[in-house]
């Protein structure tokens, strides 16, 4: 097994996707692809990286000594990263309830409006239209 796939098992058993590990790692997410496909040379200093984030030795990423099984896996979380999450879903929750909010304010008006013009029709005082000059 190659480097690249035992760093892919490490991942997929702790149930980590490659966006996660990438911000983990403060790389983009295609850098960490590539680390995966293989097409990236690591540095020791980046496997020593990825190795503290699956918190198990670097030379356990490079042999296959200490592997782990899934059910001893435990998926790594950073609360930092999830609070940031947490508080953009907030912010788009508030932002679409504002949006939906003056949606309904339009439609109320219009709703509004509809009911008085036909009410003005209605007691036969329909209301001047102003000719807009075509």
């Amino acid at each position: 097994m190659t480097l690249s796939e035992r760093i892919r098992l490490q991942r997929l058993q702790r149930g980590l996707s490659q966006e996660n590990m990438a911000d983990l790692l403060h790389l983009s997410t295609t850098a960490y692809g590539d680390i995966e496909r293989g097409k990236t040379d690591l540095t020791l200093s980046r496997l020593s990286q990825i190795a503290a984030v699956f918190d198990i030795s670097p030379a356990a990423l490079l042999t296959d000594e200490e592997p782990l099984t899934p059910a001893e896996a435990v998926p790594v979380s950073d609360p930092n990263h999830e609070l940031e999450t947490l508080r953009l879903t907030v912010e788009k929750q508030q932002l679409e309830l504002e949006k939906l909010r003056l949606e309904t304010d339009y439609w109320k008006r219009r709703y509004e409006d509809r009911i008085a013009f036909e009410l003005a029709r209605a007691l036969g005082q329909e209301p001047v239209r102003e000719r807009i000059g075509f």
